[in-house]
């Protein structure tokens, strides 16, 4: 197995859900200090994961429900360029 990083490894990340209707924005977690989580349409507001790894399992540990996924940071404003 190798130990070198790969760029996924080492890429901030975002969790992100779809949004609800066409009109929805797209919505980010927030992870208070606290442990709660809220969600946001700010991305910049929104907890930056330190990689897609620990952003994956953050999204892995919410409610089925939520399909919520990993993205990585900035690319929330190339999907949000692409969709308008």
């Amino acid at each position: 197995m190798s130990t070198r990083s790969t760029p996924c490894s080492t890429t901030p990340a975002l969790v992100s859900k779809p949004p609800s209707g066409l009109a929805a924005p797209d919505l980010y977690l927030r992870v208070d200090t606290d442990g709660d989580v809220q969600w946001t349409a700010d991305a910049e507001a929104a907890t930056t994961f330190d990689s897609m790894r620990e952003a994956t399992r953050a999204a892995l540990r919410l409610p089925s429900g939520l399909r919520a996924f990993s993205v990585p940071r900035g690319g929330e404003i190339l999907a949000h360029r692409a969709l308008h």
